[in-house]
């Protein structure tokens, strides 16, 4: 993708922390086109023959590299930054992991789990393989995009930001525009974290991770003051894009709590409970595949001292039946 456009970040032009004052690798005019080589979230510490010694010998001050900074010219304090993804390219290979003391059950699942999955390529089916009986879509995404805060001092990159950054968003993939607050000057622009598939939520701390080139183009929007915050815009889908699986349904649980997170924790365990017992998953494969496509979200939020907490799983993915039978 360097090939095609001669502003570039590169892989060693990475940072770990959040900063107003991280030297800019790249200065663009608004309307440029800028293309990023990202390594994965996980810094490059999983390759495909990992196992899950990897894991557990993971250096979390390593994770979630971010490339650039790029600095807009033009951008000041009250604008917006436009980020329009142009274009997506995962490797052909990617993990998933659950990495002790981390993730929404981390508790229910202590030990570290490391599985490695085969990524189509860009003439291939959009389809990767959980196993034998199960395939799930790829629908490429970078899980951290954003610009610099605007307070002193150095920001982790594992939080997600008012300004961006490791959010996660899975509905910001190729044709989204995404609108960040800008708070220093040049908005100083990194992204990272590529993700083959996600389900809302990201439930076990991680997706399908992979290396990713994406090609991004950048717009000041002026005196966006009401842009305080992510916001987003997706393109309707293209039926190429929605009939990569034959449509059959979905199934969901619900958690509910007067905690909105253990309403959460208690939809995704009803999950893996149905995964065990009626697609026969053991817990810790079906964990993992609730971060990888089921979507968690909120059904109900007003009907006080409870929420109602939903996750959703469809049932294409299942090859042999597509039913929840």
């Amino acid at each position: 993708m360097s090939e095609k456009h001669a502003l570039h970040i590169h892989r060693h032009q990475h940072h770990l922390k959040w900063s107003k004052n991280e030297p800019p690798a790249l200065t663009v005019a608004s309307g440029d086109v800028v293309t990023f080589d990202c390594i994965d979230g996980g810094n490059g510490q999983i390759t495909p023959d990992s196992t899950a010694d990897a894991i557990r010998n993971f250096d979390v001050s390593l994770a979630d590299p971010v490339f650039g900074p790029v600095y807009v010219d033009g951008a000041e304090p009250g604008d917006a930054l436009e980020v329009e993804v142009l274009e997506l390219e995962t490797a052909n290979w990617g993990w998933t992991a659950i990495v002790p003391q981390f993730g929404l059950l981390q508790e229910d699942f202590p030990e570290a789990h490391l599985k490695t999955w085969t990524l189509p390529g860009p003439c291939e089916e959009k389809l990767a393989s959980f196993n034998d009986r199960i395939k799930i879509p790829t629908r490429p995404f970078m899980g951290t995009m954003g610009v610099a805060p605007g307070a002193e001092g150095e920001f982790s990159t594992i939080p997600p930001l008012e300004t961006g950054g490791n959010i996660d968003c899975r509905h910001i993939t190729k044709g989204a525009r995404l609108l960040l607050p800008v708070r220093t000057p040049g908005a100083l622009f990194s992204c990272g974290d590529g993700h083959a598939a996600q389900g809302d939520g990201e439930v076990c701390g991680c997706a399908i991770e992979t290396p990713m080139k994406v090609t991004l183009r950048f717009a000041v929007r002026k005196s966006y003051t009401w842009v305080r915050s992510p916001q987003f815009h997706c393109p309707a889908q293209s039926e190429a894009e929605k009939c990569v699986l034959p449509e059959a349904g979905s199934y969901s649980t619900m958690g509910i709590d007067s905690d909105l997170l253990e309403a959460t924790r208690k939809a995704v365990r009803a999950m893996i409970q149905y995964l065990a017992s009626r697609k026969g998953l053991s817990p810790v494969d079906a964990y993992m595949l609730c971060s990888v496509v089921a979507d968690v979200r909120l059904a109900e939020v007003v009907d006080m001292p409870n929420f109602a907490v939903t996750a959703t799983i469809p049932l294409n993915i299942f090859v042999e039946d597509g039913t929840c039978s």
